[in-house]
């Protein structure tokens, strides 16, 4: 990457500051150019979410060959999230800056790191929620491929889908990821799906986890890490029906 695409870069990341900045390196006629990018995530100052229509006009412009973003106060090594867009993207350079409040008060860049996809999975136990990258639904996808070897398809999940008053995700997929509707009654075997409905406006199953047997529930809820708990009280009053693998539908 060459001097004025970093000095571009690092522009970019100062003006930003506090929130994360995202953007795109492009070769365009085989010149390296930084086209900067909206971040409209949720929380900006924490996570990153391209605005498509920028991808979109980068990939006009010519051939993405890296994914930038910024770290404000915080280190450049990527989080299991960072890891797992890197994985899904396609593409093979990632690069996070990071940046912070030096000793005479000012902004400054601390730190750079470059790295691409490696196969990376995050362990099950313990990801921060970041919705449509480390989600329920990504928790069931990584149990099936670690413990079954199973590859389970992804679905898009726009941010807030069980409260726009038409999707229906779970219910509307599940026949493609190789599932069977066992009811709501099924007797509980090791690696079902246990679809809940927790403050769904839709009125449809919105949180999923995976029963692990002896009555443990291995989920992630919105806003926490995902972790194992105990199956029943609230969990399984929210109990809307039972999924279970058949293979490839």
């Amino acid at each position: 990457m060459n001097e004025q695409t970093r000095n571009a870069i690092a522009e970019h990341a100062l003006a930003e500051y506090p929130r994360e900045c995202c953007g795109l390196v492009v070769l365009c006629d085989s010149v390296e150019v930084y086209v900067p990018c909206r971040n409209v995530a949720a929380r900006p100052q924490d996570d990153f979410r391209m605005a498509p229509e920028d991808y979109a006009r980068a990939e006009d412009m010519g051939q993405i060959v890296a994914v930038v973003h910024s770290h404000p106060g915080a280190s450049a090594r990527p989080s299991g999230a960072d890891r797992k867009t890197c994985e899904q993207s396609g593409i093979d350079r990632w690069v996070i800056v990071s940046l912070g409040v030096q000793g005479d008060g000012s902004i400054a860049l601390d730190d750079w790191f470059e790295f691409g996809p490696s196969g990376y999975i995050a362990p099950l136990i313990g990801r921060r929620f970041v919705h449509g990258v480390h989600d329920c639904y990504d928790l069931i996808r990584s149990y099936y491929q670690l413990e079954r070897g199973v590859t389970l398809p992804d679905f898009e999940r726009p941010d807030n889908w069980w409260d726009d008053g038409v999707s229906n995700l779970y219910l509307d997929n599940f026949g493609k990821a190789g599932f069977a509707d066992m009811g709501q009654d099924a007797a509980l075997e090791v690696g079902d799906v246990l679809l809940m409905q927790i403050r769904s406006r839709n009125g449809v199953p919105n949180h999923a986890g995976v029963y692990l047997g002896n009555n443990v529930l291995l989920h992630h809820m919105y806003g926490q890490l995902s972790g194992r708990t105990i199956w029943g009280g609230m969990w399984a009053h929210s109990l809307r029906t039972v999924l279970r693998y058949k293979g490839d539908a």
